[in-house]
């Protein structure tokens, strides 16, 4: 990576994809002193979507700055199409960013991000660090996700499912730790249904409550929703162990 003057900053939800893309990069030395969280104000084609609000406590544990993209920030308009949606979504991020580009010392040398296989998404994260003149660190990005999975359990990743949207995914995965046993269960609906092993497509999404970056683990108390063919977590208390 670069060794241009400037801080990295993290794009940051909480789940395990971010949550991955920051470890890597505190194990490259990367100077990661931001965390960003957007929060959407209903379904994103962008953003990790459910308990966002968690990223504050697990900023907490991490030790890292957090700092929040609110609802408010987005525009307006309703959009009509999937690229002018992404593009509108962009630019609270875009416009939070640029704000700290210009607030820190020597401004953002790097950008975190915790894409898979979303060419939508990454695109898009791309052309924003081009525009900021910065790099971007996706080390998640067109990797094996068994073996990205498998990384994330053997580095002590603690994963929890909290919300569930795909075929054979039922309501005893609410709550359910990601780990070897659920990973195989995974695989098998992938070849029965098409279900991602990392939940690329939406089909689940997770909150890590420990992991090597953490100094603390973060105790969750939930109730489950669950509402014929997908359901979540509604968090009724977390807390910093």
């Amino acid at each position: 990576m670069s060794d241009a003057d400037g801080t990295w900053v993290s794009l940051f939800s909480g789940g395990k994809d971010s949550a991955w893309a920051l470890y890597r990069a505190l194990e490259a030395g990367l100077p990661v002193e931001r965390l960003v969280t957007v929060h959407p104000a209903g379904d994103s084609y962008m953003y990790h979507v459910p308990a966002t609000e968690l990223a504050t406590l697990a900023a907490e544990s991490i030790g890292i700055e957090l700092i929040d993209v609110e609802p408010d920030d987005f525009a307006a308009d309703a959009a009509v199409d999937s690229g002018t949606q992404g593009d509108a979504e962009l630019e609270p991020l875009e416009a939070a960013l640029e704000d700290l580009d210009a607030d820190l010392p020597g401004g953002i040398a790097g950008v975190t991000a915790g894409a898979v296989e979303s060419e939508y998404q990454t695109s898009r994260i791309q052309g924003l660090c081009d525009r900021l003149g910065c790099e971007l660190f996706a080390p998640l990005w067109q990797e094996d996700p068994r073996e990205l999975a498998d990384a994330m359990l053997a580095a002590g990743f603690e994963i929890a499912i909290i919300q569930v949207a795909a075929r054979g995914l039922d309501e005893s995965w609410l709550g359910r730790t990601l780990d070897r046993a659920a990973l195989e269960e995974l695989e098998a609906l992938h070849e029965e249904y098409g279900v991602h092993i990392l939940g690329e497509g939406g089909e689940f999404e997770t909150f890590v409550v420990d992991g090597p970056h953490m100094d603390r683990r973060i105790d969750l108390e939930y109730e489950r929703e669950w509402e014929g063919t997908r359901g979540r977590l509604r968090i009724t208390d977390a807390t910093v162990a």
